[in-house]
């Protein structure tokens, strides 16, 4: 049994209040046996034009802080961050894992940009192109940030390199419907690959009327069952993975093992 940490709090635009509210958090984590503590997509900064000039490197002052953070209580750490891209002026939206040692001990850069709804996120952030899965906590997590939640294929691939639980990190925006679409995709992703999705979106910050952060931060298991719902208030929740509804999940309902398609349609 691990537990984990939902951490959904508000994001400022600026990092050094976003960095004492994420270091509140895991502290709030660790104080209740979280081995594991989840923040949201952008923890560094709200979205806008901003991010091009607030982008940090990984050993800048938000992750480091962040390592300390997890050193300090000894426990792991994945949170949102945008690092300096290439030439073009984009940046990288970067999942950041960082181990209970403060070591990182993984990056992911989100590979579906959102160009929908009328955003064009690719204008300001350059895709990335792996699949990445870290061991955390016990727990072979895969990474998975915001639109990447509505690509299937991206959640088998992460399945197929041995996670056992998604770890969802959002900055979903408000809009007709959307809050069903996350709700929805959340559990779908579970129920299809029969593993555990941790999501943790930004809570709203009545500050800001831009319509990211609609909470409903969640733990969905392998049979796609709602373990915790956070709403759309700020909270710290924590809750409990068990390995053992994966594998009774599975032996009930092997449908992974049932699958006649793969990558490249063998």
């Amino acid at each position: 049994m691990t537990h984990i940490a939902l951490c959904q709090i508000p994001v400022s635009e600026d990092p050094a209040v976003n960095l004492g509210r994420a270091r509140e958090a895991v502290a709030s984590a660790a104080a209740a046996g979280a081995g594991l503590a989840i923040l949201p997509e952008a923890t560094l900064t709200r979205y806008g034009k901003r991010i091009t000039h607030l982008a940090e490197p990984l050993d800048g002052p938000f992750v480091s802080g962040l390592a300390e953070a997890a050193r300090t209580h000894g426990l792991a750490v994945i949170a949102g961050t945008f690092e300096p891209g290439g030439d073009d002026g984009r940046v990288r939206n970067t999942a950041v894992a960082i181990g209970p040692s403060g070591t990182i001990e993984a990056t992911y850069r989100k590979i579906h940009l959102f160009d929908s709804f009328g955003a064009r996120e690719s204008e300001l952030v350059e895709p990335g192109d792996t699949p990445t899965v870290v061991e955390l906590a016990g727990l072979r997590v895969g990474l998975v940030t915001c639109y990447d939640i509505r690509f299937p294929e991206l959640a088998r691939a992460l399945v197929d390199r041995g996670a056992e639980v998604f770890a969802v990190i959002a900055a979903w925006g408000a809009g007709p419907m959307k809050e069903e679409h996350w709700a929805t995709l959340v559990r779908a992703r579970a129920i299809e690959n029969t593993t555990w999705v941790a999501a943790v979106g930004q809570a709203p910050d009545p500050e800001f009327r831009d319509g990211f952060g609609i909470g409903r931060s969640m733990l969905v298991d392998p049979m796609g069952t709602v373990r915790a719902d956070l709403g759309p208030a700020a909270a710290v929740q924590t809750v409990e993975i068990d390995p053992q509804i994966t594998i009774a999940t599975r032996n009930a309902l092997p449908c992974l093992e049932h699958r006649r398609l793969r990558a490249g349609g063998s």
